[in-house]
């Protein structure tokens, strides 16, 4: 077997410790596997965040942005967003290299049943949305792909209007842009948002409020990395 980050070879890397410990993250090796940063310990019980805090700064901040309180309830994330997953989400989402999703397939899985095994037969999983001039640039979703990845068929309720770029804008402009997303169809079933990397949480909160407005009684989220 090869990794599909830096093809290696993953069976010469073999070593009694791997065989006792298999890593969980499957194909890849153990030197990217190394490099990867779990999140865990205390937590924003809201966000993910890595913290002591019981909500962090940011949470509160949200919470006061709407009347009835944060529009997202609650949200997982598997991985810190260091140089390394930097590097491979670069080369998975914006040069086209597909297979290299699959890298989080148990992992991602795994978070979501723990996190979510009390939603999942009740609930609706929605990807994050990417505009149809950024779908065709990349030709395909990475939101949607990892949605794919669950066990709860996704479901492509929301729709993004504006392509705009948000790794370009500051954290003062994300959080101040303009909200771009659609609800194509009311739902009246807890969601959880699926996306590849939480940074401000704008773009879940977005979401969130017009799932709301549409019906819909609670929003969660679920991503891979947390910036």
């Amino acid at each position: 077997m090869i990794c599909l980050y830096c093809d290696m070879d993953i069976i010469s890397q073999t070593t009694w410790r791997t065989v006792l410990y298999p890593p969980k993250l499957k194909p890849i090796c153990s030197d990217c596997f190394e490099q990867l940063h779990f999140l865990s310990g205390q937590r924003c019980r809201v966000c993910s965040r890595e913290t002591k805090e019981r909500v962090c700064h940011d949470c509160l901040w949200w919470r006061q942005q709407f009347p009835d309180g944060d529009v997202l309830k609650a949200h997982c994330s598997v991985l810190g967003y260091n140089d390394f997953m930097k590097d491979v989400i670069t080369k998975w989402k914006y040069r086209g290299d597909y297979e290299l999703g699959n890298m989080f397939a148990d992992v991602f899985r795994d978070a979501f049943e723990k996190q979510y095994s009390n939603l999942k037969k009740d609930c609706l999983i929605v990807p994050v949305p990417l505009s149809s001039q950024r779908l065709k640039e990349r030709a395909f979703n990475q939101a949607e792909m990892l949605a794919r990845l669950l066990p709860v068929e996704p479901v492509l309720a929301v729709e993004r209007l504006s392509g705009e770029k948000q790794s370009k804008k500051s954290r003062r402009e994300r959080i101040l842009s303009k909200n771009p997303f659609i609800v194509t169809e009311p739902i009246n079933k807890p969601v959880i948002l699926v996306d590849d990397i939480y940074t401000t949480g704008t773009t879940l909160r977005h979401i969130a409020r017009q799932l709301k407005t549409n019906g819909c009684p609670s929003v969660y989220g679920l991503t891979l990395a947390r910036g």
